[in-house]
């Protein structure tokens, strides 16, 4: 039940569904029979957070341990926050109530840069302090996971532990040394000391980071005996990992409110941009029986009618037609149905054609991400306009008649002829539509390109290429919006501010703590969001520290420069990566992992054999 000192604020705020709890599957536990608490944060909206698969998994993974209690917290919106700020209420946990600072743990998945400034807002607003330096020694340990954390820098200040990688063991790991520290008398610094001789734990107060005078890192020390490298944690085998058989469901609408099975994770493709095609590695299947059984107890625990297969690239699941065979088997009879994201243009079969009529149809996305042929071999896209033409005809002649392009601006030895090819693309598949004798008299084709911005991410092949400045951001802009000409086309874009600062914290180093306190004094939160994101408080917030943002956004790394990350250990190797970017610049495409083991060093997770290739 909701506490009765906040539920008579809620009618004050605008959708107080966000605060209550009480949701059908959520777990409440007696306090006086559990060990450790645990409050898991997502650092945005509730309806993003409940969106998250990740948080669903470890949810109800750690809530499976008996003495374990595992409660989610979400960062309030504004509204609620200044009604918390004038109450003195403290941030809490759905489940109890109870404020965060009075868990063992506080736990943040960090999926996206701009959220950075939330994880500040809501410990402040949780009564924590700040500084993981200055804690107490019964302060709740700070943990941050997630994609983000694979150059955790950033973050350093505030942090007491990074977990690399995936979560589902090594927490359990985390756990079972905090049990023993409790029992033995908790000594804070103690426990953060052994808890960096887990695998896939990094605990950044035992670095030091020294700066040469052109401000470049010049060593990164480890104390008190810790680890020189840290390498990510993963599961083994995918297919015996956690199975989820319910989720919360939540009572207000969320972004994806629907069943989602994970198929497997990793990528077999090695897009050059694509952070998550090389920090997920290696890949890893479930059998179709596992996803299948899975999906049909979540529909039967939540009432869903729709079922989301999620991965980085659903058409390379090597099993697709034997799974949706199975799943039609009963989704049909209970007008569930099945959405399958993250189709590539080469993976689009007519067999897979008729498997999608039998069940709702919404639009196609596809992610080109570059307009000319050139461009996507720099990328290593491996898709030609051919196959986006086929690819398009074969969805029209099934009956579709709205697609998404995804592409990119910005992306290295990009030119204003790789910028106007977008929209020759985009007019290429529109004209498919026509071509189609058989189309739906009277339904005009509907076909949407998206344009973001290249931001370089650590672990990708263009970690050491510079972003484009804002303007030239802008012109390119102009360049794309000028090269379109038909109304069948919508164009849409990031905005240019945004990717900017995305970028800093990117690549950036513990320097940049000062930054991201800084601006939280000046109030930033919800930089995601555009209503909210102010790019002139966070220059103020640069100046005042005395650090250049362009510094770590707009210039180019030599491959002998320290990086940020670079005690970090992924999985894939520094000179698999060079060897990449050097191909780029040849404009030369790289097999995926199917059909030639490119050696990249993700198969070391796996005891020496890669499972894409078992």
């Amino acid at each position: 039940m909701i506490r009765p000192d906040i539920k008579k604020h809620l009618l004050k705020v605008q959708k107080p569904g966000r605060y209550t709890g009480g949701e059908l599957n959520s777990v409440i536990k007696n306090k006086d029979d559990v060990n450790i608490r645990f409050a898991f944060c997502f650092p945005d909206s509730y309806e993003i957070g409940m969106s998250h698969l990740g948080m669903k998994i470890l949810y109800s993974l750690y809530n499976d341990v008996p003495d374990v209690w595992c409660e989610r917290v979400f960062a309030p919106w504004t509204d609620m926050e200044a009604v918390m700020r004038e109450h003195s209420i403290p941030l809490y946990g759905l489940e109890s109530g109870d404020p965060i600072s009075d868990f063992d743990f506080i736990g943040f998945t960090m999926q996206y840069e701009m959220s950075y400034s939330n994880v500040l807002n809501m410990l402040e607003l949780g009564g924590v302090e700040l500084l993981a330096d200055r804690r107490a020694n019964d302060a709740p340990i700070i943990v941050c996971g997630g994609p983000c954390v694979c150059n955790p820098e950033p973050l350093a200040d505030f942090v007491d532990i990074f977990s690399l990688g995936e979560g589902e063991e090594v927490s359990i790991e985390m756990f079972d040394l905090y049990r023993r520290c409790k029992e033995e008398g908790f000594d804070r610094n103690k426990f953060l000391r052994m808890a960096a001789d887990i695998p896939g734990l990094y605990v950044p107060s035992l670095y030091d980071v020294t700066y040469g005078e052109d401000g470049t890192i010049a060593a990164f020390t480890p104390r008190d005996g810790a680890p020189a490298t840290i390498r990510k944690r993963i599961v083994q085998d995918f297919d015996k990992a956690y199975k989820l058989d319910r989720i919360v469901v939540p009572q207000i609408e969320i972004v994806h409110d629907r069943v989602v099975g994970e198929i497997f994770r990793g990528c077999i493709r090695g897009c050059r941009f694509c952070q998550a095609g090389y920090i997920y590695r290696p890949v890893r299947e479930r059998k179709p029986d596992t996803i299948n059984e899975m999906c049909r107890d979540m529909c039967m625990n939540t009432g869903y009618d729709e079922i989301s297969l999620s991965s980085l690239s659903s058409s390379d699941y090597t099993q697709l037609s034997p799974l949706l065979d199975k799943l039609l088997s009963w989704t049909e009879d209970n007008k569930v149905s099945i959405s399958l994201p993250s189709l590539r243009v080469d993976g689009f079969s007519s067999e897979l054609t008729e498997k999608l009529r039998k069940v709702r149809k919404g639009g196609l996305t596809f992610a080109p991400e570059a307009g000319t042929q050139r461009l996507r071999d720099v990328i290593n896209k491996n898709v030609t306009e051919k196959e986006l033409y086929n690819t398009c005809r074969t969805a029209f002649m099934g009956g579709w008649n709205s697609v998404k392009l995804y592409f990119m601006l910005g992306l290295p030895t990009e030119t204003d002829e790789d910028v106007q090819g977008i929209a020759k693309l985009a007019q290429m598949v529109v004209d498919t539509y026509y071509e189609n004798p058989d189309r739906p008299k009277g339904k005009a084709v509907s076909v949407s390109a998206s344009a973001s911005t290249f931001v370089p991410k650590p672990f990708t092949p263009f970690q050491w290429e510079p972003q484009i400045t804002i303007d030239e951001i802008h012109r390119r802009q102009k360049v794309l919006q000028t090269s379109v000409t038909s109304r069948k086309i919508s164009l849409s874009w990031h905005d240019a501010n945004t990717s900017f600062l995305e970028a800093v914290f990117a690549r950036g180093d513990r320097r940049l703590g000062a930054v991201l306190l800084r601006a939280h004094e000046l109030g930033c939160r919800f930089d995601s969001w555009e209503e909210f994101f102010d790019l002139d408080v966070w220059r103020k917030a640069f100046a005042d520290c005395g650090i250049d943002p362009e510094f770590y956004s707009c210039r180019a790394r030599s491959y002998d420069e320290i990086l940020p990350w670079d005690h970090i250990d992924f999985g894939v190797t520094k000179e698999f990566l060079i060897r990449e970017r050097e191909k780029s610049l040849r404009a030369e495409t790289t097999p995926h992992c199917r059909e030639k083991c490119s050696a990249c060093g993700a198969a070391d997770l796996t005891g020496g054999k890669c499972s894409v290739l078992n």
